[in-house]
């Protein structure tokens, strides 16, 4: 008999102290190896260019862009809001056609042609050509968020994905620093080709998005099924425990009425003189990979109605606001603090530090714990203290101080709030449609960004500050809601209230009103908080 050997499962948590458990351990901590080395890179690229490309506006704007397009008054500001009109209203559509597009592709080639339209706009010569460029630029990005964290959803399990999230929106934070970086070294390139430097902090990011798309193209593969990294042993391993997880997610012991479930068929039983009817997995359970799931208009209904969508929706837009007005408006208020050029361009770098490390941390820890909201209702409080030391600040380095804590306190909140929905809602296109649809409301949040901080209120900002203390006030609130419901539908859950959705289930089913996955309707599917 071979001897066994103590391993915890990478699955379940639990200690298995079985040959087959250390073997299942250790393929386990294979298939995620790989999955971390040809997935994560290409997306932290494309998400590093989604940034670097989205806010290197700011930078040439201290680099001259204001000045040599001749803008005036709030004109910058429409020229920003712009942008989130077609970012919006493609996210949705993006995410229905993901599935037959294949993400391998879809995602590299909308940010290569992004990076196109980047490189254009070191071309313009006025207001309306800036215009232009932003709006086309919007159009092409507006699919890339939704789509990577359907993405990942769809090759990760449910536990494992905020650490991924938190990996890859860590790029985020360091293409604050990084753009700062680059646009310094960039900047000096002015008068090369008879090109100001603004210009030229244009074309080479879009030049470099353009050839992270090419990488990503290379490298990411579509889903597990097709994956060429795998062995046919890793593959089907891996399949095995996504669909599991998939399947019904408990973190609780399950329901009375969901243990008789079993292979019999349908059946009739007494309890407490009350007759309880319990459908089973043959009645139910008809199984629906993901990969054969079809669109279904149903689906998507579904996940508009879902609640989680829209208290986590507005709980974003409060984060988004402040997400994107930081970045955006940082190398401004630098240039209030008194900095300017290169200087003011290598003084947005640090508050990004400690943003990245407490990011990556923060996801790892929200895996662990199995919890996205509650670290978000802990760290928004930061970001809030944040914003009140920039408005009762006296002086430069007090203001300088308090844009610190406004990065660690945001940039965290981002990948819990992302990983909210992909946890929560199951069925591909439900999934889908949640997850755009949360992102298409909360990017509304960029209108109100783009017009925050206005020139008028430099070097104190103090108007702009309360406007966004008073939308992170909101995210805390929303955000709070949602957990509160995730506690009480678990509740009901693991109490058996919710069994009647199995035979509402089956209802659908045998009308032939739907042919997706019974997913998050299940009575033992468990919310993370």
């Amino acid at each position: 008999m071979p001897p066994t050997s103590k391993s915890k499962d990478l699955d379940t948590g639990h200690l298995d102290t079985s040959v087959l458990g250390r073997e299942r351990h250790e393929l386990t901590r294979r298939i995620l190896w790989k999955l971390d080395l040809h997935v994560l890179p290409p997306l932290a690229l494309l998400w590093l260019a989604n940034f670097i490309d989205r806010t290197n506006v700011g930078n040439a704007k201290i680099a001259g862009l204001s000045n040599e397009l001749h803008l005036q008054g709030t004109q910058f500001n429409i020229a920003l809001a712009v942008f989130y009109a077609p970012y919006i209203l493609v996210e949705l559509p993006s995410n229905w056609i993901l599935k037959r597009a294949k993400p391998s592709r879809w995602l590299p080639v909308i940010v290569g042609v992004w990076g196109m339209v980047t490189t254009l706009s070191g071309l313009v010569q006025n207001f309306s050509g800036l215009i232009a460029i932003r709006f086309f630029l919007g159009f092409c990005e507006g699919g890339l968020l939704p789509g990577i964290m359907l993405y990942l959803s769809t090759i990760y399990k449910r536990h494992e994905l905020q650490t991924r999230v938190g990996i890859f929106y860590a790029s985020a934070s360091l293409s604050g620093a990084f753009g700062g970086l680059l646009a310094t070294g960039i900047e000096e390139m002015d008068g090369i080709g008879g090109l100001s430097g603004w210009r030229w902090i244009f074309i080479l990011e879009g030049l470099i998005t353009v050839l992270f798309a090419v990488i990503a193209a290379i490298f990411l593969p579509a889903d597990i099924g097709s994956a060429k990294f795998f062995t046919g042993e890793e593959r089907e391993f891996a399949l095995k425990r996504f669909r599991d997880d998939s399947a019904v997610t408990s973190s609780a012991p399950l329901s009375e009425p969901a243990q008789r479930i079993n292979a019999a068929g349908m059946q009739i039983e007494k309890e407490d003189d009350i007759q309880v009817e319990t459908l089973t997995t043959r009645s139910v359970a008809q199984v629906v990979n993901q990969e054969d799931e079809k669109f279904e208009w149903y689906e998507v209904f579904r996940g508009i109605k879902e609640p989680q969508v829209w208290m986590t929706s507005l709980s974003y837009l409060g984060i988004i606001v402040s997400l994107y007005s930081f970045s955006l408006f940082l190398p401004t208020i630098i240039t209030g603090l008194g900095y300017s050029g290169g200087q003011a361009q290598l003084h947005t770098v640090p508050p990004y530090v400690p943003a990245v490390v407490l990011t990556v941390a923060v996801a790892v820890a929200g895996d662990r714990f199995r919890m996205r909201g509650p670290f978000i209702l802990l760290f928004l409080p930061i970001s809030i203290a944040g914003y009140i030391l920039a408005i009762v600040a006296k002086n430069d380095t007090q203001r300088y101080a308090a844009v610190f804590l406004i990065a660690s306190g945001i940039y965290p909140c981002g990948p819990c709030v992302l990983s909210i929905l992909p946890n929560n809602t199951a069925g591909h296109y439900k999934k889908a449609t949640a997850v755009a649809l949360q992102l298409a409301v909360a990017n509304t949040g960029g209108f109100v960004a783009t017009f925050v901080y206005t020139s008028s209120q430099a070097p104190k900002y103090i108007e702009g500050h309360i406007i966004t203390v008073s939308f992170l006030a909101m995210a805390w609130v929303t955000m709070f809601a949602n957990v509160m419901y995730c506690i009480v539908e678990n509740r009901a859950r693991a109490a058996g209230r919710r069994q009647g959705n199995l035979i509402a289930y089956q209802e659908l089913w045998d009308s032939g009103r739907t042919r997706a996955p019974i997913g998050d309707r299940h009575p033992d599917f468990r919310f993370t908080l």
